[in-house]
């Protein structure tokens, strides 16, 4: 991995903090995510990862921090600045969430559309965003007609259409059979070797950490609570660190 010491993330949050209420779900949290890296936050439900990435694309404003994304503060953009910056982060949503109502070419047409310049080479973008997930054959099929694997395939297509600089991933193995979260895992891998994106990785799934990340962070009390290489961490012995790698 590339020594960090000297390079500016392309991502980085600090001090974050969010309340709702009487429950502080993030609480100074911090962040560095660098060029070509693939960096897997992990937390228990309601840890505060959902929140934290509805922050980083702008989605809810913290209390307190600061988000920067290739060295924006996202806090002092404006809409159509915010907009154009989103288009430089590729989303996998948990569980898919594709347009059941639209076929695979329309929900990977459908980021492509505020951008003219790409709309002209939609079919160009389209197919070779199924090539990069190895679907090509199913262009004109609808969601219900494809099965689980098929699916998050499809949508990571429609994350890397743009060909953005990082790419969140939330929870992208969830629901699928093991065999299938292996292969997903793989082609995530195989992504970002041709690429070249910067990946942050939601996830519960021990198994995808261990296989995808250079590095790691366990977000608990509302911190980045430690962090470190999967090796390093799973030789911890700390309680709180521990319940993750059972």
């Amino acid at each position: 991995m590339k020594d960090n010491n000297h390079i500016e993330p392309i991502l980085k949050i600090k001090d974050l903090k969010k309340s709702f209420g009487d429950n502080h779900v993030l609480n100074g949290f911090n962040l560095e995510l660098f060029d070509g890296e693939n960096l897997v936050v992990m937390g228990k439900s309601g840890s505060g990862k959902s929140v934290m990435i509805k922050c980083i694309v702008g989605l809810i404003q913290p209390d307190s921090g600061s988000v920067e994304i290739m060295g924006k503060d996202i806090m002092k953009l404006d809409h159509t600045e915010l907009d154009f910056l989103r288009t430089e982060i590729g989303f996998l949503f948990q569980g898919s969430a594709l347009y059941d109502s639209m076929t695979v070419r329309e929900n990977l047409e459908f980021p492509l559309r505020i951008h003219k310049d790409k709309l002209k080479r939609k079919d160009e973008l389209v197919l070779d965003a199924l090539e990069n997930v190895g679907l090509t054959h199913a262009i004109d099929l609808m969601p219900s007609e494809l099965s689980g694997g098929m699916k998050r395939r499809i949508a990571l297509a429609r994350a890397i259409i743009l060909h953005p600089k990082i790419i969140i991933y939330d929870e992208p193995t969830t629901g699928l059979d093991p065999i299938t979260a292996k292969e997903i895992i793989e082609l995530m891998r195989e992504i970002q070797l041709k690429h070249g994106s910067s990946s942050l990785i939601i996830t519960h799934d021990v198994d995808c950490a261990r296989v995808i990340s250079n590095r790691m962070i366990l977000l608990i009390d509302g911190i980045n609570y430690v962090e470190g290489t999967f090796k390093e961490l799973l030789a911890l012995k700390e309680k709180k660190v521990r319940a993750f790698f059972k």
